[in-house]
């Protein structure tokens, strides 16, 4: 049975398995898949944090079929969406796609199907939903579920964040507060708190099944300069059979190592968010079909790449933080074979990250600047586009669509069509406020990056390591990472029941540098210093904070 308010009642748990083998030849579901399709079908609020190759896409693609009205699916990425059509084609779910690629009498004539019923499915990016006109044939053919894919792009504490997911909240009210569903790979529970609130489902059902991945081998290779690095890169493409992506932190040092892997005889492609779409496009696909084994690329390879042979993932410089680091490791070994994720580390690569975070947020003055071209500028009163914001207030169209819906999330700003206007006249505190977020975002942006280096430079095991920055419970060592096979001897200390601190400092345990301890709040850490009854300590999650050492514990 179908209902038109996004929930389908009473139905039997054998149809959906019936539907789900005969569109998708699927006949078991994976961990999170029937608790997601399982909430959508009852009209709740879901976020799923499922490993990348978990089958995130069932979750919104099975429910479709027994949903009475549209299923809204957004996604970041052309290619991700071209992607989703393909597998929604083959289980014959009419579906609509809407992206800049299809002509604008293609796009008029599938707005039309839409509004009168005859497609399920809407594939379609943030950018889009901005122009209130785009959003117009949703509402009227009414949306039974909306679907936010790769979900982690909408918290702005991320490496992939685009500032038109944070309108995604004011266009679920548009359309009536439809059933939403989030979903996405990696999620530490800062993150998930941002993401709830950013899209206005705080009451969400979190389902979060582990970043667990027993195929993955998770490896740090330390090297002191360049020569050394490339010595081991090449050993591990040598000694590790399969196709491999390269990440590098920027379009220079792409083009150098893929230029250098050519130069020594190893097939491989270049892909980077400057080169033409057209050369991007080919790259991909000469990687995806096996043309070439190695693919050399920056972060803006990616999301929506469902290559399952990948047997290795390197990364040439360390990430900006540990979820980037796991999001783009987890790409490896998605058809569940042996498949190594190796980090080749070198202290010094600290120095581009320091370059690159400083000019990823908006500084005071150019935050002043787009105000006062809001505020006072001329022409202010019927608003500005987001080119004609960029030009008053002599900013890139990024920087501006940055702070432009930051300032909407907060209620200083309307965006009414396609046209930025002031609601209100910020006040000097405010602005001062508002500039001191962004110093605040770069704070913890720093921290992150502490903890990917930590993460480098610890010798604990790596999935002990990435279940606590993931917040997850405690479990064996994984006996397969570098440090597992390799350990460093170290005094192993029984972990005892945290208990409250002591009443006096002298009973306080006493701790020694570089010791291993463990915080209820802050997890696990290194001791860099002990002052009396307070200790200094370097904890995982990438912050240096003096406790009490009252409360802390040897860790095991």
């Amino acid at each position: 049975m179908r209902t038109s308010k996004g929930r389908a009642e009473r139905v039997p748990w054998t149809d959906i398995r019936a539907e789900a083998a005969r569109r998708f030849g699927v006949t078991s579901f994976r961990p999170g898949q029937r608790e997601l399709i399982e909430s959508v079908l009852a009209g709740r609020n879901a976020l799923g944090i499922l490993p990348t190759g978990a089958g995130k896409s069932l979750c919104y693609q099975l429910p479709a079929l027994f949903l009475e009205g549209l299923v809204v699916v957004v996604s970041p990425l052309i290619a991700l969406m071209q992607d989703q059509l393909d597998h929604l084609t083959q289980a014959a779910i009419d579906t609509a796609r809407l992206d800049s690629t299809v002509s604008e009498a293609e796009q008029r004539r599938q707005e039309h199907e839409i509004a009168r019923g005859s497609r399920n499915v809407v594939l379609l990016t943030p950018e889009r939903l901005e122009n209130p006109a785009h959003v117009e044939p949703l509402k009227r053919r009414g949306v039974a579920l909306f679907v936010v894919d790769e979900a982690h792009c909408v918290s702005q504490w991320g490496h992939d964040f685009r500032p038109s997911y944070l309108h995604l909240r004011q266009v679920i009210e548009d359309l009536g507060h439809p059933p939403v569903l989030a979903l996405t790979a990696t999620a530490p529970p800062e993150r998930v708190r941002d993401i709830l609130d950013s899209l206005g489902i705080p009451d969400a059902r979190v389902i979060d099944t582990g970043i667990e991945r027993a195929n993955l081998t998770f490896e740090v290779l330390r090297t002191v300069n360049r020569g050394e690095k490339e010595r081991q890169l090449l050993s591990v493409l040598e000694s590790t059979p399969g196709a491999a992506i390269v990440y590098v932190a920027t379009v220079r040092r792409a083009n150098e190592l893929h230029e250098w892997l050519c130069e020594r005889g190893i097939p491989a492609e270049c892909y980077h968010g400057r080169l033409r779409r057209r050369v991007r496009g080919a790259a991909q696909e000469r990687f995806m079909s096996g043309g070439c084994r190695v693919i050399v690329a920056t972060s803006a390879f990616g999301l929506g790449v469902d290559k399952p042979d990948v047997r290795s993932v390197v990364h040439w410089n360390f990430p900006d933080s540990v979820e980037s680091y796991y999001q783009e490791a987890g790409r490896a070994g998605r058809d569940g074979l042996p498949a190594r994720c190796v980090l080749l580390y070198r202290l010094e690569d600290r120095r581009v990250w320091s370059f690159l975070l400083a000019g990823k947020y908006p500084r005071a003055e150019e935050v002043r600047r787009v105000l006062r071209a809001l505020e006072g500028a001329p022409g202010a009163e019927q608003g500005f586009t987001l080119s004609e914001l960029a030009e008053a207030s002599r900013l890139t169209p990024h920087r501006a669509a940055v702070i432009g819906a930051s300032l909407e999330a907060m209620g200083t700003v309307q965006r009414t069509g396609i046209r930025f206007r002031a609601r209100r006249r910020m006040q000097n505190g405010g602005r001062e406020q508002f500039a001191a977020d962004f110093a605040h975002r770069y704070a913890e942006d720093r921290e992150r990056l502490h903890a990917m280096m930590h993460y480098a430079e610890s010798t604990m095991c790596r999935m002990q390591f990435l279940r606590e920055y993931f917040g997850e419970p405690q479990a064996e060592r994984c006996g397969r990472c570098d440090n597992c096979m390799r350990p460093i001897p170290a005094l192993r200390l029984a972990r005892r029941p945290m208990s409250r601190p002591a009443a006096e400092p002298s009973a306080a345990p006493r701790f020694a540098r570089g010791q291993r301890v463990h915080h209820a709040r802050f997890g696990s850490g290194d001791v860099l210093r002990v002052e009396g009854d307070q200790v200094v300590v370097d904890f995982i999650r990438g912050c240096e904070r003096r406790v009490l050492a009252a409360y802390l514990e040897p860790a095991a």
